[in-house]
């Protein structure tokens, strides 16, 4: 096989959500955010995967990724859109029976009059000032909104994965003095805010990367593993050099592994000679620059040839690898290309 596999454990991913429920009181519902293709995994795949360990809430970031989860979801389930009502929006809401979050004034008059009596849920700015309706205008609509029956009201947290930033404390006031006394059911906490501990937890919780096995979910369960096939092994003497740009080379024998995987996969340039791959246990320098469909692998310490090496595995995870390209574990996830072979494993599969 000349591309990489990736397999998805899709027990992995429900042990997971189980696990963040588990961190909330038994009164409080742990909801399941799914946008962008599910990380990368398969929205649809994914959704039938949390709902069958107990989701009943899912989220997506536009309308028209609701169309696959619905899908795969059937009638039941609530889909929740974090962009709220956009212009055109109102045809993929209906049909697909989608539930937008509704994020200014202007949102507000095009759902009420394009789809009256439709569900929505409301979603406040508490100072992340990125999506939400402001305290001043909250404070004006509050009222005629509560009249049409919001199932949800919800606000997101800026600093959740960093638990000793006073901002966390800052929105939770400021969501507490807009939604204090609701009776409507409200969330403002996605996997950091689930582990900042129950006074974040209200009645809706809505997880994300910790059910992929991301930071910064400490004891998520790994999800994905990423084997990349060895096409070509060749040895080298001293002084040679590797790759484009001549940016590695060997001062002593040297055996190359050239690996099928490179930046068209989503494996970023930024770990050019600074990433391993493992062997088994054994991990295996990248040895050069990550070309579009090729990596370069230092195997001279393997007593075998290696027949595939791991780029994602229980050794390195995707945020180690973040970390080496100075980003986060979610761009690793949703950068994962579409060349690989996907395995999903698991009971769910």
């Amino acid at each position: 096989m000349g591309t990489g596999t990736l397999t998805i454990d899709l027990d992995a991913l429900a042990a997971n959500w189980r696990a963040l429920d588990a961190l909330s009181a038994s009164t409080v519902e742990t909801a399941a955010t799914v946008k962008a293709n599910g990380y990368g995994l398969d929205a649809g795949r994914v959704a039938r995967a949390l709902a069958g360990a107990g989701a009943r809430r899912f989220f997506v970031a536009v309308a028209e990724e609701g169309a696959s989860v619905r899908a795969a979801l059937g009638p039941g389930p609530e889909v929740f859109v974090y962009s709220g009502h956009m212009e055109g929006d109102a045809e993929h809401l209906r049909a697909h029976d989608l539930i937008p979050m509704l994020n200014s004034v202007e949102q507000v008059t095009r759902h009420f009059e394009a789809l009256p009596g439709h569900p929505f849920g409301m979603q406040l700015d508490t100072g992340m000032n990125r999506l939400g309706i402001e305290a001043a205008d909250w404070s004006a609509l509050r009222d005629s909104v509560l009249a049409k029956g919001p199932v949800l009201v919800m606000s997101h947290l800026a600093c959740s994965d960093d638990p000793d930033h006073p901002m966390n404390a800052q929105q939770l006031r400021a969501f507490q003095a807009m939604v204090g006394d609701l009776s409507v059911p409200r969330s403002i906490a996605a996997t950091g805010g689930v582990l900042l501990g129950a006074e974040y937890h209200f009645e809706v919780t809505r997880p994300g990367i910790g059910l992929y096995g991301g930071l910064p979910f400490e004891a998520a369960r790994p999800v994905v593993r990423l084997s990349l096939p060895v096409i070509q092994l060749r040895d080298l003497t001293p002084g040679e050099t590797v790759g484009y740009g001549n940016s590695w080379t060997t001062d002593a024998p040297a055996r190359i592994a050239t690996v099928s995987g490179g930046y068209a996969d989503g494996i970023l340039r930024a770990i050019s000679n600074k990433a391993v791959l493992y062997a088994g246990d054994i991990p295996c320098p990248l040895a050069g620059r990550v070309s579009m469909d090729l990596l370069t692998i230092d195997v001279t310490h393997l007593s075998e040839a290696p027949e595939a090496l791991d780029l994602l595995c229980e050794q390195q995870t995707v945020d180690d690898i973040a970390d080496i390209a100075g980003t986060i574990g979610y761009e690793i996830l949703t950068s994962l290309g579409t060349r690989y072979d996907r395995t999903y494993i698991g009971v769910s599969a």
